[in-house]
């Protein structure tokens, strides 16, 4: 039986009384001190592990101030405090043993654009991709470009001096930083921008003016030795930048230049106004192919002496792993293999600005590189032109994603963040970058590369197992070793992601007098090191840095997990911290959960954060889960006593059920996380483990059983409509079992529909005396448990379409699927249902006949679940899709001449996740009749199964429909939209008022007017 886990790790006495007394301070935002909310927090994109003491999350610019000005109270002086953003950093930046200060769930506010002046006012917490959809109709954008757009905030961008593509020409963060509002130690507000020399304080009046006097006193002073020490290069990122806080000629202070880059060591940076840039009228980008990596980076000059906008370049790893992503779909067409030619490197050139100058430069460079391949110059092996803003934008959204499909790479040993930014001279990169490899192959490292070669910046990340003690001294070593070799090149090792806990290496990047006066500054801010305290530097003469790179690390806590326990767990171990779940966006289908709470427990990497725990936990108590996995729960008298005492004590579990609860079993997560983390999985593993010690809710039992059951209410479903649908029926089953808005089974049913039809009576005896040659006329129709019996006019109408196209339909007997009972963990039972399943399937797909179920999420379950559950045992039958049954046909169709209808497709998260190409197939098949088929770039629909029928998920599935659907759907005729999820039309008929068609029903619609 699962033990109790009764371990939290209990907050501090000081924080209990700092918190106590922000909460009677008034503090307006949120105190979390959960435990699974800490250790969501405790990690970030990178290998390091802190666990703070709380998370708040202040809901304006004055909470900080008052969060600080608590803090300075005498009695708190041990209490330490690190701002948060999206938690994207790759060198535990953000991350600490104190309190973190999380903006990004509140302070995400877009306070002024001004369109006219060319700047915006935002709060710490907006993500960059909101800031530029925002500024998008207004032709602007904020040009400072990073591979996690979609979740980094502002407030992380300023805080690590954040750059990317194009940086050459748009420069980093703090060029366009106007003036940063922020909060100081102590608790005032400071707002910082360029002023005059006549305009400095004198230093008397707060601490404000004497932080301000003293760093541009220390600045000027130290200008020679500043000017001799820092290279002259695009990215150099020092953390407290004392180079650019005065202008070339002394007239001009800006006190902001050492608030961006410095990792909120001095301030916490709350507002911001940023300088925006005209959205260029013409962008182009050509695709250059390489024979070599090596071929790539020394073409790299070149491009830029061509005036182009951005270079980017990625190594055939990342190009390999990539063509194994979602993301490949839509960019293939544009990196095509070149006949008889490896292509191991690919450089992404872009021309940005007025057409006419883009089109000159374009053509010059696509001149040159013809004569190069002509004449097997610069390695070059071909190039492709992409034209259409929306297609660069996938371009790059699959190089963006690099970071995070390096994690996807097999074996235990993953690439990692610790040496992934180094900075050189541009002149330099490829002879550093030989060197690298050299110094990699060394220690025979695998690793994959890409980056932003125009400004000398190449991210690498070398593989190594986090779990073995040796491979975590190694990693020590390498970096060690690549700290000395970007000095060696004059360049920097961090040289984009910020310094985090690599500020060891410091003190010979800039020399013992100017790391001195790094020390001095961080003294003026923070003379007791409690912001962030650390990272950077420490103050002077505080003694050595809190953290350095062989801090305490996840392998830490990971290697206490058996090795085949993480192997039962790949999911759960995989998760890199990547943070993809995070995207903003409510257009995307990643992750519902996280989006409708804004709580990170209720992501993939939260869940995955807190299972990784939950195995160490069960470990340390001696449990082993495997064995456990396989366990028969306990008596049903030890379960109810353990449920009545559930809110009597603390068990770890009840943490993460809470998080698993949320889940939709949406299943995006397993198409979407570039490692391909499969929440719902693991999510049922540990539904079947809890409940082994507790009771479950009856609506389990309810949702679990609904195959079986709904085969008998069919057989009377007048009456089993009446028993259900009845006002005083539903009261009882809303207060009874939790459950709301069930649907009413159809009426007439699928049997009545077809009484006499000769696609009914299966008989396999009958098929199998049909000729080989006859049989690719049959349909075999696989049903399903909603549409055969909820909606099974879907299904009589795909018969219908079957028989018009000049085929033989089969209804097959109903089998159940299982995917109720794999949502709610019943693991046992569904086992044994994909194994009746898998045979009764396997039998018929003997026959030769194609056989098609027209539900994505129940046909999925097939391909997914049942090979983790039954293995090889699962056999080799193919459940089609509708859309893919038809495109095989399609060319033996007869073409429909244009009729003018418009379509517009709906996508269902698991299949759009899983399927990527299915509204590719869609446009094409309607296409071929005639018909137009769009599709709508949508999240969660908020219905997923049964999820949006449970009471306690009914505001938030709610709240997910009004975030993503209900607008689409307003604004789109009735009659043009289409539905292929049966859960997404249910979601449309109860808040939309109406039955959305499925294609196919569409399609019986074009081809019966066709034939009429």
């Amino acid at each position: 039986m699962l033990p109790l886990l009764s371990h939290q790790q209990a907050l501090e006495p000081v924080y209990l009384q700092y918190l106590t007394s922000l909460k009677d301070a008034g503090f307006a935002g949120d105190i979390d001190t959960r435990y699974s909310a800490r250790m969501a927090q405790a990690t970030d994109n990178s290998v390091y592990q802190f666990l703070p003491q709380a998370v708040i999350y202040p809901k304006n610019s004055a909470d900080v101030a008052l969060a600080l000005r608590v803090g300075a109270q005498p009695q708190f002086e041990k209490v330490v405090f690190s701002a948060r953003g999206g938690g994207t950093g790759t060198n535990g930046q953000s991350l600490t043993h104190g309190i973190v200060l999380d903006l990004s769930r509140h302070m995400n506010r877009i306070i002024e654009i001004n369109a006219a002046e060319g700047w915006v006012k935002v709060e710490a917490g907006v993500i960059k991709d909101q800031l530029n959809d925002a500024l998008r109709p207004h032709g602007l954008f904020f040009s400072p470009d990073l591979s996690t757009s979609n979740r980094a905030t502002l407030g992380g961008m300023i805080a690590t001096d954040a750059s990317g593509a194009g940086s050459l020409v748009y420069g980093k963060t703090s060029d366009h930083v106007l003036s940063l509002k922020s909060v100081l130690v102590d608790g005032s507000v400071m707002v910082s921008d360029e002023i005059a020399v006549s305009a400095l304080p004198d230093g008397s009046q707060s601490l404000a003016d004497r932080i301000t006097v003293e760093v541009a006193q220390r600045c000027a002073d130290k200008r020679a030795l500043i000017l001799e020490r820092f290279p002259d290069m695009n990215r150099f990122l020092t953390g407290y930048d004392l180079k650019h806080v005065w202008n070339d000629d002394l007239s001009k202070f800006n006190l902001s230049r050492i608030l961006a880059g410095a990792e909120g060591t001095l301030a916490v940076v709350t507002e911001a106004k940023l300088n925006v840039l005209p959205l260029p009228k013409s962008r182009l980008m050509v695709n250059i192919k390489y024979d070599s990596f090596e071929s790539a980076l020394r073409h790299a000059p070149d491009l830029v002496k061509a005036n182009a906008t951005v270079v980017e370049t990625v190594d055939s790893k990342v190009l390999n792993l990539a063509r194994e992503d979602i993301i490949w779909h839509s960019v293939s067409d544009y990196i095509q293999a070149v006949p008889g030619k490896e292509i191991d490197g690919l450089n992404m050139v872009e021309f940005a600005g007025d057409e006419q100058d883009v089109e000159q430069r374009a053509e010059a460079l696509c001149m040159r590189l013809e004569q190069q391949i002509a004449g097997t110059e610069k390695g070059v092996v071909g190039y492709q032109i992409a034209r259409d803003a929306g297609v660069i934008a996938k371009i790059y959204a699959m190089r963006k994603k690099a970071v995070g499909l390096l994690g996807a790479t097999k074996g235990r040993r993953k690439p990692i963040a610790f040496a992934e930014d180094t900075a050189v001279p541009p002149e330099s990169l490829a002879d550093y970058i030989m060197e690298f490899r050299a110094l990699l192959d060394s220690h025979k490292l695998q690793y994959g590369m890409f980056g932003h070669v125009d400004a000398g910046v190449l991210h690498v990340r070398p593989a190594l197992d986090m779990c073995d003690p040796e491979d975590e001294k190694l990693l020590k070593q390498v970096s060690d070793e690549v700290a000395a070799l970007t000095r060696k090149y004059g360049g920097l090792m961090w040289g984009e992601h910020g310094k985090g806990v690599r500020g060891e290496y410091g003190p010979a990047v800039f020399g013992e007098e100017l790391y001195g006066e790094l020390e001095q500054i961080k003294s003026l801010f923070d003379p007791h090191n409690r912001l962030n305290p650390g990272k950077l530097v420490a103050p002077k003469d505080s003694g050595p840095m809190v953290y350095n790179v062989d801090s305490t690390k996840r392998g830490k806590f990971d290697r206490q997990i058996p090795v085949n326990v993480r192997d039962a767990f790949p999911d759960v171990m995989d998760c890199n911290g990547n943070g993809l779940c995070f995207n903003y966006s409510r257009f995307s289908p990643m992750c519902p959960s996280f989006k409708v709470t804004g709580d990170r427990i209720h992501s993939p990497k939260g869940r995955a954060g807190l299972m990784r725990e939950w195995l160490r936990l069960l470990e340390a108590e001696g449990v082993d889960v495997n064995a456990l996995a396989r366990a028969k729960p306990a008596s049903l008298w030890q379960r109810m006593q353990n449920t009545i005492n559930k809110d009597k004590e603390y068990d770890y579990s009840h943490d993460v059920m809470e998080s698993m609860k949320g889940c939709l079993a949406c299943k995006a997560c397993s198409g979407q996380c570039p490692v391909r983390v499969d929440v719902p999985k693991f999510r049922a593993q540990f539904f079947n483990m809890y409940y082994g010690r507790y009771l479950r809710p009856a609506k389990d039992y309810l949702v679990g059983s609904i195959e079986d059951s709904v085969q008998l209410m069919v057989k009377a479903p007048k009456l089993a409509n009446f028993a259900a649908q009845n006002s005083l029926s539903k009261w009882v089953i809303k207060q009874a079992l939790g459950y709301v808005d069930a649907p009413a089974l159809s009426v007439p049913t699928l049997s009545q529909m077809l009484d006499g039809h000769h696609c009914r009576g299966y008989d396999l005896e009958a098929l199998q005396k049909i000729p080989v040659a006859e049989r690719a006329q049959y349909v075999l129709v696989v049903q399903d448990p909603f549409n055969s019996f909820y909606d099974a006019e879907l299904v009589f109408h795909f018969i219908r379409l079957v028989e018009l196209l000049g085929y033989k339909p089969v209804l097959l007997p109903f089998k159940p699927n299982g995917k109720p009972a794999h949502i709610k963990g019943f693991l046992d039972k569904f086992a044994r249902i994909a194994k009746s399943a898998s045979d009764f399937l396997n039998q018929v797909a003997a026959l030769g006949m194609p056989m098609v179920g027209v539900d994505p999420a129940l046909v999925l379950v097939y391909r997914d679940e049942y090979k983790v559950a039954l293995g090889a045992a699962r056999g080799n039958f193919d459940v089609q899709l509708p859309n893919e049954w038809l495109l095989q046909r399609l060319p033996q169709l007869p073409t429909l001449a244009p009729s003018g209808r418009k379509f517009t497709w709906f996508s269902h998260c698991t299949e759009s996740s899983a399927k990527p190409n299915t509204a590719k197939d869609w446009q094409y098949i309607f296409a071929h009749l005639g018909a137009e088929c769009n599709s709508v770039n949508l999240g969660c629909c908020g219905m997923a199964g049964t999820y949006g029928h449970e009471i306690d998920n009914l505001e938030r599935s709610k709240a997910l429909y009004e975030m993503s659907w209900q607008q689409a759907i307003e604004n789109t005729p009735k009659e043009q939209i289409l539905i292929s999820g049966y859960s997404c039309r249910s979601q449309v008929k109860r808040l939309g008022g109406f039955r959305a068609k499925h294609p196919i029903e569409a399609i019986l619609e074009l081809y019966s007017a066709a034939n009429a």
